[in-house]
């Protein structure tokens, strides 16, 4: 497997938290949704990715469509699926993102139910920085209401197994700092 990850030499991003995250009335923007630890209690993926650098290519891949990324962290839940579900529910364009610490994204439309998405990245061991920055444009391509290609990803069999307990640790890291009920957050992202 291609490690990109000194492919890019990106500083840490410095990320602040804003307040409440309100329904945006941009119908030029997609909402990045950011699992509760996501470069705030972990910095990097199961296999070392930086989160800013996954973040930042996620965003380079909006804007090379012509179209801006907002940030905001979800913090009433861990799953990926209702991340994403909260974020484009958030966007003023209908399109959002979702990005758990191990990796895992997903691009979702606010009405699709919260287990339905337009794309689904389950096997993050095998994700690389150009393959987030595809993922940041296919987003803004749907917010654009083309019907884009989808990302093309590796497939293997044995990653599961071989990231299995892994996973189950960044999991539960991540589950730790869930507060139910809570209001995403609106972040402001400084390069």
């Amino acid at each position: 497997m291609e490690n990109t990850a000194n492919k890019y030499a990106i500083k840490e991003l410095e990320l602040t938290e804003i307040g409440e995250a309100k329904i945006g009335n941009k119908a030029d923007e997609v909402v990045i949704g950011l699992a509760p630890a996501f470069l705030k209690f972990q910095n990097k993926t199961l296999v070392g990715l930086s989160h800013s650098s996954i973040l930042t290519e996620i965003i380079a891949g909006i804007e090379e469509e012509g179209l801006s990324a907002r940030v905001v962290r979800v913090i009433r839940t861990s799953d990926v699926s209702f991340i994403s579900n909260d974020a484009a529910k958030l966007s003023g364009s209908g399109i959002g993102i979702g990005i758990q610490s191990k990796g895992t994204t997903v691009i979702h439309q606010k009405d699709l139910l919260p287990l339905n998405n337009l794309e689904l990245f389950p096997q993050a061991p095998l994700l690389t920085l150009d393959n987030y920055r595809s993922i940041g444009k296919n987003a803004a391509k749907y917010a654009k209401r083309e019907s884009p290609t989808p990302v093309p990803t590796k497939n293997d069999q044995m990653v599961r197994p071989k990231f299995m307990a892994i996973a189950a640790l960044f999991h539960i890291k991540e589950t730790k700092h869930v507060v139910a009920y809570a209001k995403p957050v609106e972040i402001q992202v400084k390069f």
